[in-house]
């Protein structure tokens, strides 16, 4: 079976965000020349998660077993969200979360994002036996679109789906930007800008074609 737009999606999105989790868990990370790029992991990162709890599980929640696969979803997300707070602290001197080890939140990064992207995996072969080609279109293009506009930090204790959940999602998004601002923390857009108008997803979606490459 060809693959969805959706897979595609999220195919992208889970390589990015590993391709950021190699140098924000590189030893000098918390250099402050460096730092920047667990900044930019922690953020690519929550904004996938906000995107997917506001566009995906809504329509993970209609499947057999809905409720049930969004509470693992959730679940997972939570701890992810955890664990990326306390990398950030630790590289920023957070005395709360100084004590423990990094290779172990490294580690715990490492399987949660495993679990996580096969979790979504999961989802998306079973939204695509419910969903026809322009529902699976329409639900890729809600979830890039999503993505350009959630948090930037992650709330783990904050609600994370439903209608609260989008709320809160909304408001932290305009605090993250102030912290973001003050502290002139910049997120790497480009990662979403690709996937909706430049790469390859863009062109299977609206049927454009591919643009000549220069080798």
């Amino acid at each position: 079976m060809a693959s969805s737009t959706l897979d595609m999606a999220l195919g992208y999105e889970h390589e990015r965000i590993r391709e950021l989790a190699v140098p924000a868990g590189h030893p000098a990370a918390a250099h402050p020349d460096r730092r920047h790029r667990t900044d930019w992991f922690y953020a690519i990162a929550a904004q996938h998660l906000s995107a997917a709890e506001d566009v995906l599980l809504p329509q993970v929640r209609r499947l057999p077993d809905g409720p049930a696969l969004v509470a693992q979803y959730v679940g997972n997300a939570k701890s992810l969200e955890r664990c990326l707070r306390s990398l950030k602290g630790r590289q920023y001197g957070d005395s709360r979360v100084l004590h423990l080890d990094p290779h172990d939140v490294l580690r715990a990064i490492d399987r949660l994002l495993t679990e996580h992207e096969r979790l979504e995996t999961e989802y998306c072969r079973q939204l695509s036996d419910q969903l026809d080609q322009h529902e699976m279109n329409s639900l890729t293009e809600r979830l890039v679109e999503a993505e350009e506009v959630a948090p930037t930090r992650a709330h783990p204790n904050s609600p994370h789906t439903g209608r609260a959940g989008r709320l809160a999602h909304r408001m932290w998004r305009l605090a993250d930007n102030a912290w973001d601002s003050a502290e002139g923390r910049v997120v790497p857009t480009k990662y979403h800008v690709h996937p909706k108008r430049d790469s390859a997803l863009s062109h299977y979606l609206y049927g454009t074609p591919m643009p000549p490459t220069n080798r």
